[in-house]
């Protein structure tokens, strides 16, 4: 049986990452880069980094083709560009970015640490009104926060 994280082992080999302060030198040189980020929506609107588009892991493949109610125009349009997927530590995003990849969409990487890095990066993060996110904010938000019974049993 394998786990979450031997399967985002395995998948790295196959997808391009760029880390926080990578996506911040494009952005700050002007290259025309499209955010996607896949976490849910109480989570974007939580806080996002300005900019970004929100299309939930569970809706991308559809979103990123036309004739579906869940279709993204921005999205499906980009399969030329430069396109960064981001979630909240990098491993959904992962995911998402081979699927991207695999529909064609030949310039897309993921976001290696998310939006967590991102935050620690000191980088810019809005809330759903664009209002800006402190990075104690940030820090407190994407803390783990696990409870009793989503810890492994002692066996």
């Amino acid at each position: 049986m394998k786990t979450f994280n031997d399967l985002v082992r395995e998948v790295e080999g196959e997808v391009d990452e760029i880390f926080p302060w990578d996506l911040e030198e494009h952005m700050t040189a002007g290259k025309e880069v499209l955010i996607v980020d896949v976490r849910e929506p109480y989570e974007f609107d939580a806080m996002h980094i300005p900019d970004s588009i929100n299309v939930p892991r569970g809706v991308l493949e559809t979103a990123a083709e036309w004739d579906f109610e869940e279709t993204v125009a921005e999205l499906v349009e980009a399969r030329d560009k430069y396109v960064v997927v981001a979630c909240r530590s990098g491993n959904r995003s992962i995911f998402a970015a081979r699927v991207l990849a695999e529909m064609g969409f030949r310039n897309v990487v993921s976001l290696k640490t998310g939006l967590r890095g991102w935050n620690e990066y000191e980088q810019p993060l809005v809330d759903e009104g664009g209002d800006p996110i402190t990075v104690e904010e940030g820090d407190a938000y994407f803390a783990t926060k696990l409870m009793a019974d989503q810890r492994r049993p002692d066996r």
